[in-house]
């Protein structure tokens, strides 16, 4: 009987731990993280994709480390995209060439057709290795344009590996993007707000490397909020 009464306490125990254990990966699964991004023509946010487990949390960490505050927005193409990250921008001289600077590490890419670039996708910057590993800081935000039939046709004709959903063909018709970029570099956030500031910066003037002939700094902060909040003040869907 005695016996019986540990063995009932021990079942207790585990399914109490189990349960609460459940409990707390619910609770964190109820929260994400909400990416604040600044620049001297507004501020927009943004939210990472867990499909893309590594490229955010290697983002978050050096968000929190404050890596990226008072960086340049040294690349930037209208039509395109707008592109930072390099520790050497940080009071770089006017007119130096800027886009090698890196943290010393690679992170293997996570390249999912979910994840595409439409306009404000979030995404990683590399050099042409084979594997096509991500820069370990640099990235870039798709400000990209809107296609038409034929024109997006030919564009995805670039990726005939890849297979695009009616829904994913109408984004690229109505809000624009770059789809020969899909199937070669990571996508691991989106813009959810305020896209117009992407276009502020794109269309400033350039040198002959793209650098904005005036900087472009950012500031880019983190902060854990329930999901329901985000979709309340953002209505962005999870």
């Amino acid at each position: 009987m005695a016996q019986n009464s540990k063995l009932i306490t021990k079942t207790f125990i585990l399914v109490f731990l189990l349960i609460s254990t459940l409990g707390a990966s619910a609770q964190r699964k109820r929260k994400d993280y909400l990416v604040t991004i600044e620049t001297p023509f507004g501020t927009m946010h943004a939210v990472l994709y867990d499909e893309a487990i590594q490229h955010k949390k290697n983002f978050l960490k050096l968000v929190e480390d404050k890596f990226y505050d008072d960086l340049l927005f040294h690349r930037v193409i209208q039509s395109f995209m707008i592109q930072g990250g390099d520790p050497a921008s940080k009071n770089a001289k006017e007119g130096i060439m800027l886009g090698e600077g890196d943290v010393g590490y690679q992170v293997p890419a996570e390249i999912t057709p979910t994840l595409f670039h439409k306009k404000g996708a979030l995404a990683a910057a590399r050099d042409n290795n084979p594997a096509k590993a991500s820069s370990g800081c640099q990235f870039y935000i798709v400000q990209g344009k809107v296609w038409d039939d034929n024109t997006l046709s030919k564009q995805m004709a670039r990726s005939p590996q890849r297979t695009y959903t009616d829904e994913q063909k109408n984004v690229y018709k109505t809000i624009g993007g770059t789809p020969h970029l899909d199937g070669n570099y990571t996508v691991f956030g989106q813009v959810i707000d305020n896209l117009w500031v992407i276009d502020s910066v794109a269309k400033q003037k350039t040198d002959k490397n793209n650098r904005p002939l005036n900087d472009v700094k950012m500031k880019i902060t983190c902060k854990k909020m329930r999901k329901k909040k985000i979709t309340k003040l953002f209505s962005y869907q999870f």
